[in-house]
């Protein structure tokens, strides 16, 4: 079994507001969700609601027309972006969003050139199978790895979970694609028997966090817990995860889920935190702004209302530290901005655009 630290709330030290300054890009942005900084170094804003912007360099903002027909409502609607990787050339915009159909709602992921303000030759990508009732549980975030393959992150829909330790369905489930959406021949389904060659892996929760790992070119992601149990987890192929048969949480309403915390068959969390601080956006600090942060973990908290730290010695967490207590703020997504600041977006209806800076040298 996998060395696990159990964070209990009594590891966690905070930092100090003097390592860094916190710069006010953007204000009055509805429940913002995906981020991404165009190479001439304007940013696109999407609102949960459905309204993706474009955050131009004199402070103005403009709406991005064409997206697809999204179902906004509790946890869906429009959700996580992501640039292709030659996206200077090709100008593919990647959006995941919450998709109306038939029984419901599911998440999917599609992409569309990015001409002047308006998005064409919308291709789709993904659509979750099956689609559910309810608003809950969508995921998602997008992670395009070294080698060009895609990450789709999802959730098990609230009321479906058991279906995530089923092959025959894409809820709660990790899929790998290539950027035109097309299945990779080396998935670790595909010769499966009825299971569906997208998925990578299996038995997850609600996945709003992903990154690639800078230094081996893996997948990290983490996930929502229900009472207690939030995790990081290193995604291997094929791998299952374990939800709901084991779990460090517990139900809503009080009692124990599955069978405890373990399974010889299922694969062990890296970090967990009880109680809970409800984990969304992760990145990898890679900047040169904040040397002392280089490699570290950075997890944003919806419920604990701050932003998290990992300190990594290889896969295991060594420490956790805490930024942003002051704000008091749900902090939704993270990016690493080219200058090695960090963005951070809030989730409120007046919602923030935020980045972390350098402190200011001392005159004299």
């Amino acid at each position: 079994m996998r060395t696990l630290l159990l964070l209990l709330g009594l590891l966690a030290t905070p930092l100090t507001a003097a390592e860094y300054r916190i710069e006010t890009l953007a204000d009055g942005l509805h429940h913002p969700w995906g981020l991404v900084e165009l190479p001439n170094g304007e940013l696109l804003v999407g609102e949960r609601r459905g309204r993706l912007l474009r955050l131009n360099a004199d402070g103005s903002r403009t709406a991005i027309d064409g997206l697809p027909d999204i179902k906004a409502g509790g946890q869906g609607g429009l959700l996580d972006l992501a640039l292709h990787p030659d996206f200077t050339d090709n100008l593919w915009l990647y959006f995941s969003y919450s998709q109306p159909g038939p029984g419901g709602a599911g998440t999917a992921v599609a992409r569309a050139k990015l001409t002047g303000n308006r998005l064409i030759d919308t291709q789709s990508i993904f659509e979750q199978y099956p689609k559910t009732s309810g608003g809950a549980h969508f995921g998602s975030r997008l992670a395009f790895d070294p080698q060009g393959y895609l990450f789709i992150t999802t959730g098990e829909r609230y009321h479906s979970r058991d279906m995530a330790q089923q092959l025959d369905n894409h809820l709660g489930k990790i899929i790998r694609l290539h950027d035109d959406g097309r299945v990779p021949k080396d998935n670790p389904f595909v010769e499966r028997r009825y299971a569906l060659p997208a998925i990578w892996s299996y038995g997850h929760r609600n996945i709003q966090g992903a990154a690639i790992h800078p230094r081996s070119g893996v997948l990290w992601a983490q996930e929502h817990g229900p009472r207690g149990g939030d995790e990081v987890n290193i995604i291997k192929p094929g791998v299952n995860y374990g939800w709901p048969v084991v779990t460090f949480g517990q139900e809503y309403s009080g009692g124990a889920i599955g069978q405890g915390s373990h399974h010889p068959d299922m694969e062990d969390p890296i970090w967990v935190w009880v109680p809970s601080i409800a984990p969304s956006g992760m990145l990898f600090y890679t900047g040169s702004q904040f040397p002392q942060w280089q490699d570290s973990l950075f997890i944003g908290a919806l419920k604990a209302r701050k932003l998290v730290r990992l300190t990594l010695d290889g896969e295991q967490v060594t420490q956790e530290q805490h930024l942003l207590d002051e704000l008091g703020s749900r902090i939704r997504t993270l990016v690493q901005a080219r200058d090695g600041g960090i963005y951070v977006l809030t989730d409120a209806s007046n919602g923030k655009l935020l980045k972390l800076v350098a402190p200011a040298s001392p005159e004299g």
